[in-house]
């Protein structure tokens, strides 16, 4: 009777044991997958509006699009592609040290030659259809930003010193050709976007990865200016808080990102 009690004692230790390791293991799984493969952001602008809104908060998942390495080589890692949604660090810009966050989607790849008339993309020599893509208007065309790269750099507002002296090198024919190893990225808003077209190529080490889908929107007021860096905030502002019920746009919940 005592060997049976010691055993039945023995085997609810075992049973508490396992189950303490259970959890254990599930929040190491979790923390490796928080801190190493999701991470999520705050889209602050419109600049890749309607795929995108200000106020929508977003996973992204930073490893398929990550240079392959050795340690994980188990993870489905491939090549970004036209008409990927990234998210990546502005190249050559960095804000007390740290670096600043986009999203855009790629329009061009290494090898492609582009350019844009009437807001319309040609891709080596194609026109693309982009019903994402906002398209301009007579009150708010701009020949530099919608007949890319047809008008000289110096003459737009924003555009930076280093590609308005680069920009020159990279065209032929009309066309932009995209380098080895960089991509050309535009914003959905295409009026409303800085992007390549200001400040030049994203170089493939500066993208971390591609957002998945839309897990909370809030409507939000909008920054004045058109290109904002992705928030990487978890919590919610004040303004947030108060109007989580009225101002959430829950039909954006689970959206996916196309």
């Amino acid at each position: 009777m005592g060997a049976k009690l010691l055993n039945e004692k023995h085997s609810s230790r075992e049973t508490f044991l396992d189950g303490i390791a259970s959890v254990f293991s599930v929040l190491a799984v979790g923390l490796f997958a928080l801190t190493f493969i999701f991470q999520n952001f705050m889209i602050p602008s419109s600049s890749m509006a309607s795929t995108l809104l200000a106020g929508d908060h977003v996973v992204v998942e930073r490893e398929a699009l990550a240079p392959p390495s050795t340690w994980a080589s188990f993870l489905p890692y491939r090549e970004v592609r036209r008409g990927d949604v990234v998210v990546f660090y502005k190249p050559t810009e960095e804000t007390n040290g740290e670096h600043i966050f986009l999203v855009k989607r790629v329009i061009g790849v290494p090898g492609d030659r582009l350019h844009l008339r009437n807001g319309t993309v040609y891709l080596n020599g194609v026109a693309q259809t982009e019903p994402q893509a906002a398209k301009p208007t007579f009150a708010n065309y701009d020949p530099y930003i919608n007949d890319f790269p047809a008008v000289a750099p110096s003459t737009e507002p924003g555009v930076t010193a280093v590609w308005s002296l680069m920009l020159p090198t990279y065209i032929e024919d009309g066309d932009v050709v995209v380098p080895p190893g960089k991509y050309f990225v535009m914003g959905d808003n295409r009026t409303k976007s800085m992007d390549s077209r200001y400040w030049g190529f994203v170089p493939r080490e500066n993208i971390i990865g591609h957002p998945l889908f839309v897990y909370w929107s809030i409507v939000i007021p909008e920054s004045g200016t058109e290109e904002v860096p992705l928030s990487q905030r978890a919590g919610a502002s004040l303004h947030e808080l108060i109007h989580f019920f009225d101002e959430t746009r829950w039909t954006r919940t689970f959206h996916v990102i196309k």
